[in-house]
């Protein structure tokens, strides 16, 4: 392979007047050397600067400055003093390759890669040449600006041209900077003829097959690594378990256990994050065992791993025990990277909000939050994107107004991202009218803000406000992403705007370059069936060569079912099955469309062939937000202490109901039984008994907010538009899809859902 290629104009590292220097390039960037050295000086904190300027000025008294020059420049980088560095670098009389590597670390430790590459040039210019420890200093600067590779293939190129002696340190720089820029290919090609790879080289490989999501490359050469240390497991377990394959990362470290690599610090962080992603808490208290042995209790990052880990298992008073009496201890990393307290101390009080979320403690978690805000720990905007995220995922709309409010209250600043979060939440608790005050008022709207209002009205079945809003983008300038197309597809297929949603999807291919992904064919067969073109749909999928995704054939069967065929239904149920033979959906799709047409022995046969599979369907669930605690209902849910009152009123409101029009619709159910069975099956839906215990505990006149795991039944959405009616409240229901708002007897989705 011919490196000398990467030698490209304006990128190259010699001292011949008529080549192209690095100078070019760093006019690009907008910064000259010199524009730093004054401003870096703040970043010094160090205790060597008044230990370096007492050294400096006995060797000036003593006429020593030549002699010890060098060490004294090391001092003054060190303390990150750069306006100092370079008034010494200039008094050295004979300055070498260790001067002026110490200048240019200095420079790179602190991130300035314009400086870096000044003073590279400059060097070559003087005629000092560079050794390998100055290239690798050199080649991590220039991974930090990983939009224009150019020029780590140009220093490159210098190494290969003047014969540079390659060991694994300046290979592994070389490695990485390729990694660090998405040159996958050339990363690939350099480990190939490497002749010498160390533990680092394997370990940077590994890492670039993770990057690119190829999960066999990376576990394949990680068997073929000769020596495993453990940075290795560290890198191979927490890359998979990043990318989704937690089983796989689990099984490896009990592999770890059983190879006797020891564990580090990062090793045990790793650890109990996965336990918590898999919620499994024995092995999390079999970490935490170990933890103890060892003696690193009280390095910060475990011990907020083991606040999550508890937190995400459902053992509060553990997290919270580890969270108020072990003190934060401030640990070093590498030479470079430290554990700064502040942030620890953030994270540990982040993680028990979060935790008092997730497990529904609504109380607690305002607690938490105030006592945080009290302590004058720092309340940074990614602790609230993280609790904006919770809340939405929880439906929790009241903690979600007080947090906001806090906001508010102490005049943060809200950027893009955390209007977008908080837009989010608002969404997804059901106030869209909360979203759309913060969307107006943002002064600065990216994509992303955008985005997250067009899928809300998507989500709140406001197709015609979610295409209004995409113009509107498309007007100001901005141009839609992925996730852009992905809401308004749905806000087509929600509101039925099928000619619009197949414009948008031309759009996306031939005017943006986007290609689809599973989300936008899913949209687009979803939009083609409740249009009732089901043929279509066919063509569409067998055009799109998309028969193996399986999101485009549930969409499918829905549609089936929504227009009641059952012939199409069973082959498009049979091509999902081939797929996803343990999924619940399809045997309760198909059961359901048969039960319907009174197809009782083929429903029954479906629901034997689910029984013999092992396959088990989830309990539809409803919860309602009340005073800072959600209360929780199953079909038939005789747990609640109010109970009595809730199933009393249910009764007399299903008779007021009946007097107005409503009649219980029977065929949700797929069994074979009398009518009044049904009835009774039917009467004591989860979402029904959640509504009743929302009207009996609030004041008239007050929105009821219901959340479902489950798509909402035909006879539910019918019982909560007659309630809506009667008793004059609106009610907000969230389901497995979508939004339903019911007022006066309507439902925003037009009974299409």
């Amino acid at each position: 392979m011919e490196w000398v290629c990467y030698l490209t104009p304006g990128v190259l590292f010699v001292r011949r007047p008529q080549i192209f220097c690095v100078i070019s390039i760093t006019k690009k960037i907008g910064r000259t050397p010199k524009s730093y050295w004054h401003s870096s000086s703040t970043f010094s904190d160090s205790t060597n600067c008044p230990k370096a300027k007492v050294l400096h000025a006995k060797l000036i008294k003593n006429g020593c400055v030549g002699i010890q020059g060098n060490h004294l420049l090391n001092l003054y980088v060190k303390s990150q003093y750069l306006e100092e560095s370079r008034k010494m670098f200039e008094e050295i009389p004979q300055t070498d390759v260790f001067s002026w590597t110490v200048l240019i670390s200095g420079s790179a430790r602190i991130g300035l890669s314009s400086d870096v590459l000044g003073l590279f040039t400059k060097m070559q210019n003087q005629g000092v040449c560079p050794n390998r420890f100055t290239l690798s200093v050199v080649l991590k600067s220039c991974s930090s600006n990983v939009n224009d590779s150019r020029i780590g293939k140009g220093i490159h190129g210098w190494i290969l041209r003047h014969g540079v002696d390659l060991d694994a340190v300046l290979n592994n720089s070389i490695l990485d900077y390729y990694v660090k820029c998405r040159c996958f290919d050339n990363a690939e090609k350099l480990f190939g003829l490497m002749a010498e790879k160390d533990t680092v080289s394997w370990n940077i490989m590994m890492n670039s097959y993770l990057q690119i999501g190829n999960m066999q490359k990376s576990v394949d050469l990680f068997r073929q690594l000769p020596r495993k240390d453990t940075a290795s497991w560290n890198t191979i377990i927490d890359g998979l378990m990043r990318n989704g394959c937690e089983s796989i990362a689990m099984e490896l470290l009990y592999e770890m256990v059983a190879a006797g690599p020891a564990f580090n610090r990062l090793t045990f962080s790793i650890s109990l994050v996965l336990a918590s992603s898999l919620s499994v808490l024995g092995l999390g208290k079999q970490i935490h065992t170990q933890v103890l042995k060892v003696g690193v209790l009280h390095d910060g990052f475990v011990r907020n791993s083991l606040v999550d880990m508890y937190c995400k298992c459902g053992e509060m008073e553990k997290a919270l025990v580890i969270f108020e009496h072990l003190p934060v201890e401030t640990v070093t990393w590498n030479l470079e990277e430290s554990c700064d307290d502040a942030v620890v101390e953030s994270i540990s009080w982040s993680s028990m909000v979060s935790g008092y979320v997730l497990n529904g403690r609504f109380e607690d978690a305002w607690k938490t939050f105030r006592s945080m805000v009290c302590s004058q720990v720092e309340v940074d905007k990614f602790t609230l994107t993280s609790i904006f995220s919770l809340c939405a995922s929880a439906g929790v709309l009241e903690f979600g107004r007080q947090v906001h409010s806090y906001i508010q209250k102490i005049g943060h600043g809200l950027d893009v991202f955390l209007g977008s979060s908080i837009i989010d939440m608002y969404v997804k608790c059901g106030s869209l009218n909360d979203a759309w005050l913060i969307f107006d008022q943002a002064k600065d709207r990216n994509v992303v803000l955008w985005t997250s209002m067009i899928s809300g009205c998507a989500l709140h079945g406001q197709g015609r406000d979610a295409v209004r809003l995409f113009e509107l983008m498309l007007n100001e300038g901005i141009t839609p992403n992925e996730v852009s197309f992905v809401g308004i597809l749905n806000a087509c297929s929600h509101a039925g705007l099928l000619e619009e949603g197949c414009k948008y999807f031309r759009m996306m291919r031939e005017s943006y370059g986007i290609s689809p992904k599973a989300e936008h064919f899913t949209c687009m067969v979803d939009l083609y069936g409740r249009a009732g073109r089901l043929n279509e749909i066919k063509e569409f999928i067998h055009k799109n060569s998309i028969s193996n995704l399986s999101s485009v054939w549930r969409s499918f069967l829905s549609s089936c079912r929504l227009h009641k065929n059952i012939e199409m239904g069973i082959w498009v149920c049979k091509k999902l099955l081939g797929l996803e033979p343990f999924d619940t959906g399809p045997y309760i799709l198909l059961s359901s469309i048969c039960a319907t047409e009174h197809r009782w022995e083929e429903a029954a046969k479906i629901r034997s062939l689910m029984h013999q599979r092992g396959v088990k369907k989830n309990p539809g669930q409803s919860w309602i937000p009340l005073k800072n605690q959600v209360h929780s209902f199953v079909m038939g849910d005789r747990s609640h202490p109010q109970e009595t009152q809730i199933y009393s009123y249910l009764d007399e409101l299903i008779g007021r109901l009946k007097e107005i029009g409503y009649s219980t619709d029977v065929t949700p159910v797929v069994q074979d039984v009398e009518p009044e069975q049904r009835q009774v099956l039917l009467g004591f839906h989860s979402e029904k008994i959640a509504i009743v215990y929302g009207i009996i505990s609030t004041a008239s006149g007050t929105p009821i907010r219901v959340m479902k795991n489950l798509r909402v039944c035909i006879d539910c959405h019918n019982f909560i538009k007659y309630t809506s009616q009667l008793l004059g409240r609106e009610i907000i229901v969230r389901d497995i899809h979508r939004f339903h708002h019911f007022k006066h007897g309507r439902c925003s989705c037009g009974d299409y859902w």
